[in-house]
């Protein structure tokens, strides 16, 4: 059987900071980090496109990982205002995000086509990040578990399932209406569907899908945090705005 990664921290950094701000944040963030992150965390951080080799330099040596907000599912090609995982691995990339809501709603990203970019990742040596979650709207008629279920599943159609592992593939709920709104779910939602989401990862994984983290994301912030990540089925936490502030997301990544 797999042995279970440890808990992911991870920063989505989104489109904000400068190439010399996220130098700045990311040094910040290594120095406040190197004593006090527990021995079975770890942390990644995802800045934008712009600011992705500085960071790597800046965090090479140190216990961060980098990776990527988007790409495009092709090696090259004439794709204008787009980039290859390739060249987020040459930037220093390890990780890469995929599926993400915003990305989803609205960018108008069909399941199709993060399907197209899971796999291709993945082929790509990347660790992806999948992200699900449902709307307010289809929480208030019932649709969650149909939503979640569709998401994953389609969202990893055309994926090798025999080659995937837990340190190649992580999932990430969150709930549409809690991102940057300052509402975060219930104990019993969070529970509820990280539990859906493990089942089904069970079920298209019967190898590893027991080991394969599942993080929260949605407002969450350093006084709400180490209960989330007490909760069962839960792996880590996408993190966006407290991510951009050096104590907030200290004290996410230490929180007990």
């Amino acid at each position: 059987m797999s042995t279970a990664p440890k808990t992911l921290i991870a920063g989505n950094w989104k489109m904000y900071k400068t190439e010399a701000q996220a130098v700045e944040l990311a040094a910040a963030l290594s120095a406040g980090l190197r004593d006090s992150l527990p021995e079975d965390r770890e942390v990644l951080l995802l800045p934008p496109f712009t600011a992705l080799k500085a960071v790597a330099e800046t965090i090479r040596g140190q216990r961060l990982f980098l990776g990527g907000q988007n790409f495009y599912p092709s090696a090259e090609g004439a794709f204008t205002g787009e980039v290859a995982p390739f060249m987020l691995a040459d930037a220093g990339c390890t990780h890469a995000l995929v599926g993400h809501s915003e990305r989803r709603h609205i960018l108008k990203e069909s399941d199709r086509f993060i399907a197209q970019k899971t796999a291709f990742g993945l082929q790509a040596g990347l660790h992806m990040i999948l992200c699900v979650g449902e709307t307010l709207d289809q929480r208030t008629h019932g649709s969650v578990e149909n939503v979640l279920k569709g998401q994953l599943r389609l969202g990893l159609a055309e994926v090798n399932k025999d080659g995937v592992t837990p340190d190649r593939l992580t999932i990430a709920y969150e709930p549409v209406w809690a991102i940057g709104t300052g509402k975060v779910a219930q104990t019993e939602d969070i529970v509820a569907a990280h539990d859906l989401v493990r089942k089904t990862l069970e079920d298209s994984f019967p190898h590893c899908g027991d080991k394969i983290r599942i993080l929260y994301g949605g407002s969450v912030k350093p006084d709400n945090a180490g209960a989330i990540l007490a909760l069962d089925n839960v792996n880590g936490v996408l993190v966006g705005g407290a991510s951009l502030q050096v104590d907030s997301f200290t004290a996410i990544a230490s929180a007990v």
